[in-house]
């Protein structure tokens, strides 16, 4: 079995055409990430050298925004369903969110 029918199932969509389109929303999330972080270095520090308490920060901050963005790709390539559904996963192995029976 392919690894791509293996998430598939693991994801339970029914289409390759949504698996891509899940890939696509994952491909623009992080590149948005990277491409936003330049920028915040280069307004925060002048020399763009970053300090160890800003890798720290950033890390920490980023968990949020990134899901956010998530799921903003999300519903602009209409997958907020599944993402929503990836974001109450996520939540709940971190703690976040009780395990609820009816989701």
């Amino acid at each position: 079995m392919s690894w791509i029918k293996k998430l598939q199932e693991k994801w339970e969509i029914n289409s390759a055409w949504q698996f891509w389109i899940i890939m696509l929303v994952f491909a623009c999330t992080g590149t948005t990430v990277v491409f936003i972080k330049k920028p915040l270095i280069s307004l925060l520090f002048e020399d763009g050298v970053k300090p160890l308490w800003f890798q720290i920060t950033y890390w920490v901050m980023i968990l949020p925004f990134y899901n956010v963005i998530l799921l903003m790709y999300g519903l602009i390539f209409g997958q907020f369903a599944f993402f929503w559904k990836y974001e109450q996963k996520m939540l709940r192995r971190l703690r976040f969110k009780k395990n609820d029976p009816e989701a």
